[in-house]
């Protein structure tokens, strides 16, 4: 073995040796993470959102949270389910049925003392080559974009910030670890009845006020 040798061999040594001496970095970052339904779990996309285009039946994921990488980049809390997500939304020839998942994580993930809003699950029908993007613009406005195009706002939240830097270590971990069930919003169909439930209720309601106004007066 020539000098050369022996010293490229030393020099690899020592850079191996302090590389694994300096802690790996504990930044993390608080942004929407975007997600493709896979079966009964969650399969981080690798896809830009604005140029992916999903199939019929498919199921895209949204969830808002703390992470620093995708490693540890925390899943949408409702499992993907086309089936029941779609059960009212009829198919129509020439477009596409994909369910849109928006989780907004929880208070941890926050930050800010905001209060995170229910998960929304929604059947979208939209053109056969409509992306990603396209498919949440429709399910969840308005959106928020950064200078470079990276996605902020989901219908308005968070109010303000984009992949701020989240500092204090295991903040990812803390924030993302709440695995518990979330809250969860249907909208299509079955909303509507649950209105009209609701309204046929207070209007009887309010019949029985002025039902008994009446009685009082006449007594």
């Amino acid at each position: 073995m020539t000098f050369r040798q022996i010293f490229s061999a030393v020099i690899l040594a020592a850079a191996a040796l302090l590389l694994s001496a300096v802690p790996a970095s504990a930044a993390s970052y608080r942004y929407w993470a975007f997600w493709e339904g896979t079966g009964n779990g969650w399969t981080y996309q690798q896809s830009d959102p604005n140029t992916f285009v999903p199939a019929d039946g498919s199921v895209d994921g949204w969830r808002f949270g703390v992470s620093s990488g995708s490693d540890d980049t925390a899943k949408p809390r409702t499992a993907p389910d086309f089936a029941t997500a779609c059960a009212h939304t009829p198919a129509v020839s020439g477009k596409k049925r994909v369910a849109v998942v928006i989780d907004y994580g929880t208070a941890a993930d926050a930050g800010t003392g905001a209060v995170p809003p229910a998960t929304v699950v929604r059947c979208v029908t939209l053109a056969a080559d409509s992306s990603s993007a396209q498919l949440l613009a429709v399910s969840e406005p308005p959106l928020r974009y950064d200078a470079s195009g990276m996605l902020c706002a989901i219908s308005g939240y968070p109010q303000s910030g984009c992949g701020q830097v989240v500092s204090g270590s295991g903040t990812a971990a803390a924030a993302s670890s709440s695995p518990g069930a979330a809250p969860v919003v249907i909208r299509g169909k079955g909303q509507k009845t649950v209105s009209w439930i609701i309204g046929a209720i207070l209007i009887a309601g309010l019949g029985w006020l002025s039902f008994r106004r009446t009685r009082r007066r006449r007594d």
